[in-house]
């Protein structure tokens, strides 16, 4: 198959080599015309996946329309609240035979829209039987070292979640089918905003009890809210569920976790994100849940609690406090 990656961020990268070493045409595309050019003469990612070899049968390059025509199947991978203005650059390119496949994890924060969505707003020549996603735990540091990891390709049609299936798939990298589009998504992209309330809870110290706590109800978060959309609650007890948030809670890779962990200590959000070079998906993602649950009238106190914390510069030994004193409740989603 002739695939393109946008998005040459550690995981765009990570994926390309796995569909390289599958024996498919890869072009990897990445936004920074110079920074493109560091990785196709290195034929490594410096700044995003340090240390991993990148086959020089992959293509590097900066030409975005180029790179999409012709394709059998483009993976989106580039961050959440930059997918839209990158799609209407390509959206008029002819996409009779293409699959999209999104890996990001986010919902848009002007239209509260999953990235799955965002596609096919855009891409209009395309079914939305032919947009996919593929999530899970999956932490590209781990997986470009070709460490054991399990993942799911949804999609709302079954042949087109197993052709993502069969396209991904290795000794290395296991690769489950779903219909839960939907389920799929809000769990890879709610997760991240737990996985800030994690790190508050490691960098305030405030212990495992707490941390188990706040995974676990955060799970009935997610699966709350997955229910109003039509998701099926066995997706949230499976990898792009419970999975995806156990690793990107507790895993130092994550970037989520570093973000809570550093207010945790007391530093302010501006601050961090200052520090950081990758995106932290969870932090643009936490203002689109806020009021989508708010919209929805779908209860989330968690990730309230987040957002008081980001945004409202609320203390978080007080936001835990809140959580833990509100009213008594029987344990349900």
């Amino acid at each position: 198959m002739r695939i393109t990656v946008l998005g040459a961020g550690g995981w765009g990268t990570t994926l390309s080599i796995i569909l390289q070493s599958n024996g498919h045409e890869v072009i990897l595309w990445e936004y920074k015309e110079d920074y493109a050019k560091i990785i196709s003469d290195t034929r490594t990612n410096p700044v995003y996946l340090p240390g991993v070899k990148i086959p020089e049968e992959i293509a590097i390059t900066h030409d975005l329309r180029n790179s999409c025509t012709g394709r059998h199947m483009i993976v989106v991978a580039v961050p959440t609240q930059f997918i839209r203005n990158v799609l209407k650059q390509i959206k008029d390119i002819d996409y009779k035979n293409t699959t999209f496949v999104s890996v990001a994890k986010g919902i848009e924060k002007e239209t509260l829209l999953t990235v799955s969505q965002i596609i096919q707003q855009e891409i209009t020549s395309i079914d939305d039987s032919k947009v996919g996603v593929l999530s899970g735990p999956s932490h590209a540091e781990e997986v470009s070292r070709k460490i054991p990891t399990a993942v799911v390709a949804a999609s709302r049609d079954i042949n087109t979640a197993q052709e993502i299936q069969g396209t991904f798939i290795t000794s290395y990298f296991r690769v489950y089918s779903s219909t839960d589009i939907i389920g799929a998504e809000l769990g890879g992209a709610i997760k991240n905003v737990i996985a800030i309330g994690a790190g508050i809870i490691d960098g305030a110290k405030l212990g495992d009890n707490t941390k188990a706590a706040i995974m676990t109800r955060g799970v009935a978060e997610i699966a709350r809210f997955g229910l109003y959309f039509g998701a099926k609650p066995e997706t949230f007890a499976g990898l792009s569920g419970m999975g995806d948030m156990i690793v990107t809670c507790m895993s130092t890779h994550s970037r989520n976790r570093y973000v809570g962990v550093e207010i945790g200590k007391g530093k302010k959000l501006k601050e961090v994100l200052a520090s950081m070079e990758m995106v932290a998906e969870g932090v643009e993602t936490c203002r689109s849940v806020y009021a989508l649950s708010k919209k929805i009238g779908v209860e989330t106190p968690i990730c309230e609690a987040v957002y008081q914390i980001l945004f409202e510069d609320k203390d978080p030994i007080k936001a835990t406090f809140d959580l833990m004193t509100r009213d008594m409740k029987h344990e349900s989603l």
